[in-house]
């Protein structure tokens, strides 16, 4: 099947505006592990658990959606945008999306035998390489049921390398999420891409919705958590796209920002309102010290 979604033609003045009802978003957000469709990766700083605590701060109306740090793509997945942009770094996880976009019900079939409570199973399914796009993507959604917190890590060889998890239950994905969620990303005005987030915004501009969730600065050092991705978003990259969204708020756009509680990154967005944000982290192999973790919205 040829990738209809690689060229993106249509021009701003005839993308209609897609209107917010804040009422029914509120209510999904709210039952998020429900609603379909919804994420189906579990993946590092997702905001899954968060939706409730950033609904308040979507436009009303909005022409064209668009997420340059995709991970889970929560937010999408709520909004369910008729115009969007969606990108990510990782190549691989872009790669799954296309395939379940096109092959869901054959990667779902090659996703059932493998069980995810086999630890013997899970290493040996981490060292192969399939060639097959199918078979990438049961192994990709596979490795991310079964690793430890669903972590998406590997070496300086590309190689991926997180220890098996010890999941809680050997249950599947949803089929019918799993059917919903590449129905979504199958849509004729659904870019889907990779690379970095200066390439995904290019075509941002006046009464877009732009949603920005880059790997975070620390509260405590200039830098990012970066254990999941080959390359370092460096403190460089958090001004270089500081600078970005400060561009988009003068064009026009409603850009969301969300990032660590932390003076420095507040600083890079003088012109953005601040609004706190609470999670508990999840990343912490000790469960006593998973205690609640301070973020930040910055929004136009």
């Amino acid at each position: 099947m040829t990738d209809s979604n690689l060229v993106h033609t249509t021009t701003r003045e005839s993308i209609h505006w897609s209107h917010i009802d804040r009422m029914d978003v509120e209510e999904r957000a709210a039952a998020i592990l429900s609603a379909t469709p919804r994420p189906f990766v579990r993946w590092a700083g997702s905001k899954q658990r968060l939706l409730s605590q950033l609904t308040p701060h979507f436009p009303t109306r909005y022409r064209t959606y668009f997420e340059p740090f995709f991970g889970a793509g929560s937010l999408f997945f709520l909004l369910r945008p008729n115009h969007a942009v969606i990108n990510d770094s990782c190549v691989p996880l872009i790669e799954m999306y296309k395939t379940v976009r096109d092959y869901s019900s054959e990667v779902y079939a090659a996703l059932a035998p493998m069980d995810v409570l086999d630890k013997e199973l899970y290493y040996e399914v981490r060292r192969t390489s399939p060639t097959g796009a199918v078979q990438r993507a049961a192994r990709f959604l596979y490795l991310n049921r079964a690793a430890w917190n669903g972590l998406y890590r590997v070496n300086a060889k590309g190689e991926f390398n997180v220890p098996y998890g010890k999941p809680r239950s050997g249950n599947h994905l949803d089929p019918n999420n799993l059917r919903a969620a590449s129905q979504l990303l199958a849509g004729s005005n659904v870019l889907m891409q990779h690379g970095d987030f200066e390439q995904a915004l290019g075509s941002a501009g006046e009464g877009d919705f732009v949603f920005l969730d880059p790997p975070y600065a620390s509260s405590k050092r200039r830098e990012s958590f970066v254990d999941y991705n080959e390359k370092l978003f460096t403190w460089d990259d958090q001004v270089r796209l500081a600078a970005r969204a400060e561009e988009l708020r003068r064009a026009g756009a409603h850009v969301v920002v969300t990032n660590a509680f932390n003076t420095d990154i507040r600083d890079l967005y003088p012109n953005f309102r601040e609004h706190p944000l609470v999670r508990r982290s999840l990343l912490s192999s000790d469960k006593t010290r998973r205690r609640p973790v301070a973020e930040s919205a910055l929004v136009s």
